[in-house]
């Protein structure tokens, strides 16, 4: 099956998305003493909260995801592939440029900390830099999953989407009204895994079909979201709200399922007026330069902020009041200087990509890799490890995250310990495979 324009325009849109709203909602404030601070524009502003309708762009990051890994673990089964060379192959991809980018950070972190930065500072930029990392704990756990994943969808299709999304539901019912702790956790796998299982559908055909079954998705989805945040219990923001509760993404909610399936079922919809659009080779060129970028673009897209942030710290940025209509109206001059900065910050990384790429070729693990005990440690440990820095940033109380630093180094380096062995080569293996992590 030839390579589908649509799921690399998917990433490439979602990359966009994800890093113009991140960016959008993030506010410099100068303080008396010299600090900056950020005010949580969606909690100081409610009305804003409306705007994450059209950011909130995770699902179709899952969805390509479960589209690429059904084909590409079909590949690899056909050619004598294993789960643990397949997931292996996988992990590599996503944790080589996460290692590369969590090092740099710690580091800084590490020398901030060693010359005194006020620990309040360095706590709010190791978060700011951690932000995205809950994405990765969760793709890794689906991409562990893909094989199981995978066999129940050969089995019973289109099934297991509406179980794992029944499972969901009743998660969130011993969330909400139980109160049960912790089970709530469970929806961060099943959630997602349903827009991730539905890519295994797509692929096979059994949504698009017949146009009715798209236009059930995005047309029952959306009613449900509307009727669960007007008449029941959850907000409308599709991004955490601090001190919202109940939230529709920690962990996701019954109403973030509900916004997944509408928002599949309008991707499905769109698919042909884009694919005719992507046929210009002027537009294709365009989203396949966004899409081998994507991996870096999310890792990286909040540096620039900090590079900015040292404006407003000499104090020749301009500073109308937060929230006021000269703030509003220095947004786009605030994206368009990010979106300048971001561009310098991926020419300046190419060499590190170019040398990740090799490195990958170098060890990545055989296609039909066997006693993979220290993989799945490896994979464990790292897991744990993007868990906490999704959860308290790479400076928590302005301190170095000594524990979870080593996690993470061991946790990749075991990942890494089974090098490639001479095994033929396969489809799901480009070159270029970096920027499939994403």
């Amino acid at each position: 099956m030839s390579r589908d324009r649509y799921v690399d325009f998917m990433r490439a849109w979602a990359i966009v998305l994800v890093v113009t709203g991140h960016w959008l909602i993030t506010a410099l404030v100068p303080g008396p003493g010299g600090q900056i601070t950020a005010p949580e524009l969606l909690a100081t502003i409610p009305w804003t909260q409306w705007l994450t309708l059209g950011f909130q762009i995770m699902p179709l990051f899952f969805l390509a995801g479960g589209h690429a890994a059904g084909g590409s673990w079909s590949r690899a089964r056909e050619t004598g592939g294993t789960a643990a060379g397949w997931v292996g192959r996988r992990a590599l991809r996503l944790l080589l440029p996460v290692a590369v980018y969590s090092g740099l950070v710690l580091l800084a972190v590490g020398i901030c900390s060693a010359v005194g930065v006020d620990p309040d500072t360095l706590a709010l930029v190791g978060w700011a830099m951690a932000m995205q990392f809950w994405f990765l704990p969760v793709y890794l756990i689906l991409s562990f999953l893909t094989p199981s994943l995978h066999a129940a969808h050969r089995r019973w299709g289109l099934l297991v989407p509406v179980a794992m999304g029944a499972a969901a539901l009743a998660t969130d019912a011993l969330t909400l009204a139980v109160r049960v702790p912790y089970v709530g956790l469970l929806n961060y796998v099943l959630v997602w895994g349903v827009a991730y299982q539905l890519g295994f559908c797509w692929r096979e055909g059994l949504l698009t079909g017949r146009r009715r079954i798209p236009v059930a998705m995005a047309g029952g989805g959306g009613l449900v979201f509307a009727a669960l945040i007007t008449l029941g219990p959850f907000p409308v923001s599709l991004i955490l709200v601090t001190g919202q509760n109940p939230s529709n993404t920690d962990p996701p909610s019954a109403a973030m399922l509900a916004w997944a399936v509408a928002q599949v079922g309008l991707c499905l919809l769109a698919a042909p007026a884009v694919r005719r659009l992507l046929d210009r080779e002027r537009v294709w060129r365009a989203v396949r330069h966004v899409g081998g970028a994507s991996m870096t673009l999310y890792l990286w897209h909040m540096l620039p902020v900090l590079v900015v942030a040292a404006f407003y710290l000499i104090g020749i940025a301009p500073e109308p009041e937060f929230g006021s209509g000269a703030w509003w109206g220095l947004r786009l001059p605030w994206l368009l200087v990010l979106g300048v900065v971001l561009v310098g910050v991926l020419l300046a990384l190419r060499p590190l990509e170019r040398q990740q790429a090799l490195l990958y070729e170098r060890i990545r693990p055989a296609i039909g890799l066997r006693r993979p005990w220290p993989l799945w440690l490896g994979l464990a440990t790292s897991v744990a490890a993007l868990t906490w820095f999704a959860m308290r940033g790479f400076a928590y109380d302005g301190r170095f995250p000594v524990l979870p630093a080593l996690s993470l180094a061991l946790g990749t380096t075991l990942v890494m310990a089974h090098r490639r062995t001479a095994v033929p080569e396969t489809p799901d293996e480009p070159r270029s495979a970096l920027k499939e992590a994403a």
